[in-house]
């Protein structure tokens, strides 16, 4: 299957601010731009503004990271941070979407993100909004004597006024979370970022200012943007079916989430192309400046933790992963 001609290249944004994010983020224009054909895709990265809501200036001030993002195809794309700011920088993906051009189609990428493929020819439609299917039960947390899955997300779906049954993938039973609509985050897309962004914020606020009571044992932080993104998703019409498997998070792009856990479980293309990119002097300068990318793509740590671990049989979930690479002290972000 092959998306359809546009007439217009594809918007990708990422969030790029000061610390990890411009270091990941800039692994990630690498990453898109040994991917062609580049023309297809103009890549936005948002970067919030000075203000209040951040104790210090979140901006990319590394001259180097900035020229080599602009080199690589990177649009800087600034906005104001009214909400969330340094207390939920996960709300950076809701507000930074009020900044892309109205009524044009985009996706979104968390920034530890590689992209290995051809981002234009995936199909996307645009009309049925979808996200990561890359995830584990992580909330809610049900509490022995307290509201379980159906309760939980049934109270959501009520507050806005949203069909709750429809959005149940009834091959699974009752009270089991892969019965419930829940995402990762690390990519989502829609065909206007500001009517999506919008309802993601409404949303988002209202579950932070006024949660319903079925939430009172849950933590939001950091789940909230998590929590939000499913009940968008399905307000717009879209859902777990709106994109075919095997691309995004497969063929097409890698959410890796952190460097060890890359090299822990990720496929040798995805180990190829991190090295690749990150293989040219000028941009081993820049990032051998990241304490986690020097240690484990320059000096070896990374080839440490991939011998940990059978790609064939890995461990059933993340966190064993995580702390086998813990014990062996190579877990760094």
């Amino acid at each position: 299957m092959t998306a359809p001609a546009r007439a217009r290249p594809l918007n990708v944004m990422i969030v790029g601010q000061a610390g990890r994010l411009q270091y990941e983020a800039l692994l990630f224009a690498l990453s898109l731009a040994h991917a062609p054909p580049r023309d297809q895709v103009r890549l936005f990265v948002a970067e919030p503004q000075p203000g209040p809501l951040w104790p210090q200036d979140p901006r990319i001030l590394d001259a180097e990271v900035r020229d080599l993002l602009t080199e690589h195809g990177a649009i800087f794309l600034p906005f104001e941070s009214r909400h969330f700011g340094q207390a939920y920088p996960y709300g950076n993906k809701i507000e930074a979407l009020a900044a892309l051009p109205e009524g044009e189609p985009f996706v979104f990428f968390d920034t530890d993100t590689l992209v290995l493929g051809d981002l234009a020819s995936v199909p996307f439609d645009f009309a049925r909004p979808g996200a990561s299917l890359r995830r584990e039960g992580t909330w809610p947390q049900i509490e022995l004597y307290g509201p379980g899955y159906t309760a939980t997300w049934t109270s959501l779906y009520d507050r806005f006024g949203l069909d709750f049954e429809s959005s149940l993938d009834t091959g699974w039973p009752e009270e089991h979370w892969r019965r419930y609509l829940y995402f990762n985050a690390g990519f989502f897309y829609h065909q206007c970022p500001r009517r999506f962004g919008q309802r993601f914020l409404d949303y988002a606020l209202e579950i932070r200012n006024d949660p319903p009571p079925e939430l009172v044992c849950q933590s939001l932080d950091p789940w909230l943007d998590q929590i939000a993104l499913p009940l968008v998703i399905h307000a717009f019409g879209g859902g777990r079916d709106a994109l075919p498997e095997g691309l995004l998070d497969g063929a097409v792009t890698c959410h890796y989430r952190t460097l060890p856990l890359l090299y822990a479980r990720e496929a040798d293309a995805v180990v190829q192309r991190l090295e690749e990119i990150a293989a040219p002097h000028r941009v081993r300068q820049v990032l051998k400046q990241y304490e986690p990318i020097r240690r484990m793509v320059y000096q070896g740590r990374g080839a440490k933790a991939r011998a940990l671990f059978d790609r064939d049989d890995l461990p059933r979930r993340e966190q064993a992963i995580r702390n086998r690479l813990k014990r062996e002290g190579l877990w760094m972000r």
